[in-house]
C-alpha cells in the first residue's frame, strides 16, 4: 500500500468541507497504517482547532450505585442491598464545595438506575447546588438516566428535561452510549435503553437548546463496523442539531466485570489512538475531540494530541465507575496537565463546560 500522506489529503479536504464519508470509506481508514491515520487526524485538528489544548477542572459524583440495569461491562453497580448506597444531599454539597474551592467549574453527577430516587430528589439537589454555587455548571445525568427517570415518573423525555433544567441542570454528558449498535447492546447491556432511545434523549435536549457531549466506550465485543455505525449515528444527529460540544472515545476496562472471563485486558494504546483519529476524521461537524487520560495515561494522552484530540479532559477530582473496574485513579493536578501539554510544545488553557476559555 502506498502510504504517502499526499494520497490521503482527500480525507482532510472532505472533513473541512463538511462532506460525510461513506461506510466503506470509513472502514478503509481502519486499514491505514497508524502514522498515516494519525497524520490525517492531526492535520484536521490543526486546521479546525489550532494549537491550543484545553482542560476543565471538574468532579464526577456518583450519587448511587444501586442500578436495575446490571450491565455486563459495569463493575460499579451494587451486587447486594448491603453494598448499595445513596449519597445524602449534604454529602454531595460538601463535594461540590471542595471542587469550587480548588477552582472547579464543572460537576458531573451520575449514578445507577435506582427506582427509589424520584424526580423531586434531583430537582431539590440541583436547585440547592445552584443556590449555593451559582457559577457551577451542572453537566449531569446521562441519557439512560433521563430515560429511566422519565419512565419511573410516567413523563415524557421533554417534560423530564424541562423540570430538570428549571431546577438547574445545564447540559447532559454523553454517558451510556457505549456502542450505539443494538447488536452490541444486546450483549453487554440488554436491560438498558436502545441506541435509538439514546439518540432520542439527546435530540430532545438539543431541540430545547441544551448542549451535550457524546461518548463511545470500545474495546469489548464490538467490530469495526459497529464503531462506524456509532460514529454515523452521532454524526447524523450533529448534522441535524449541532448540539454536541465534544466527542470523547474511551476504552473498556474489563477487570471486575462480567465480561472479564472473555476479555482479560483493555485494548492497547495503538487501538485507542486509531479509533480516536478515525473519530476526528469522521465527525466533521463536532469541533472538540477529548483525550481520555482516565482510561489511558498521561503519556498516551500526550500522543492523543497528535491523533486528533484538542482537549485534555478534566482534572476529575473524583471518579468511581472506571475505578471500580480496576483502573487506578488519582486526580490530575492542574500543574500536571499544564506541564504535560507544554512538554509537547502546545499552549494550554482552562475552559468551562461550553469550551469557552477561562
Amino acid at each position: 500500500m502506498n502510504t504517502d500522506y499526499s494520497e490521503w489529503t482527500v480525507y482532510v479536504d472532505k472533513n473541512l468541507e463538511g462532506v460525510d464519508l461513506s461506510f466503506d470509506e470509513v472502514l478503509h481508514l481502519f486499514e491505514l497504517p497508524l502514522p498515516v491515520i494519525g497524520r490525517i487526524a492531526d492535520e484536521i485538528r490543526r486546521k479546525k482547532c489550532g494549537e491550543l489544548v484545553t482542560f476543565v477542572i471538574d468532579r464526577n459524583i456518583s450519587y448511587t450505585n444501586r442500578c436495575v440495569s446490571c450491565c455486563k461491562f459495569c463493575a460499579f453497580y451494587a451486587r447486594t442491598k448491603r453494598e448499595s448506597y445513596v449519597l445524602s444531599k449534604e454529602a454531595i454539597l460538601r463535594k461540590v464545595k471542595e471542587t469550587v474551592e480548588v477552582g472547579g467549574t464543572q460537576i458531573l453527577i451520575q449514578g445507577g438506575h435506582n427506582p427509589a430516587i424520584r424526580l423531586e430528589w434531583f430537582e431539590d439537589l440541583f436547585s440547592t447546588i445552584k443556590r449555593d454555587f451559582p457559577d457551577v455548571q451542572l453537566h449531569s445525568l446521562s441519557p439512560p438516566e433521563i430515560d429511566y427517570i422519565a419512565r419511573n415518573e410516567g413523563l415524557s423525555i421533554r417534560e423530564t428535561l424541562e423540570r430538570l433544567r428549571e431546577a438547574g441542570l445545564d447540559s447532559l454528558p454523553g454517558g451510556g452510549a457505549e456502542i450505539l449498535s443494538n447488536r452490541v447492546r444486546e450483549v453487554i447491556s440488554p436491560d438498558k435503553i436502545s441506541a435509538n432511545q439514546w439518540i432520542e434523549v439527546m435530540e430532545t435536549a438539543h431541540s430545547m437548546g441544551m448542549k451535550t457531549t457524546a461518548t463511545m466506550m470500545f474495546g469489548h465485543v464490538e467490530r469495526n463496523e459497529d464503531i462506524v455505525e456509532h460514529l454515523f449515528r452521532i454524526r447524523a444527529l450533529q448534522n441535524k442539531t449541532m448540539g454536541f460540544t465534544a466527542f470523547i472515545p474511551w476504552t473498556f476496562q474489563p477487570k471486575n466485570t462480567e465480561l472479564y472471563e472473555s476479555i482479560k485486558e483493555p485494548v492497547p494504546a495503538t487501538r485507542y489512538l486509531q479509533v480516536l483519529a478515525i473519530s476526528r476524521v469522521v465527525l466533521h461537524s463536532i469541533r472538540n475531540v477529548q483525550a481520555s487520560w482516565l482510561t489511558q495515561d498521561f503519556e498516551v494522552d500526550k500522543l492523543a494530541l497528535f491523533f486528533g484530540a484538542n482537549d485534555f479532559g478534566g482534572t476529575i477530582l473524583e471518579e468511581n465507575v472506571v475505578t471500580a473496574a480496576g483502573k487506578e485513579h488519582k486526580p490530575a493536578r492542574v500543574e500536571e496537565i499544564i506541564k504535560a501539554v507544554k512538554s509537547v510544545g502546545r499552549p494550554v488553557a482552562q475552559r468551562n463546560t461550553g469550551y469557552e476559555v477561562l
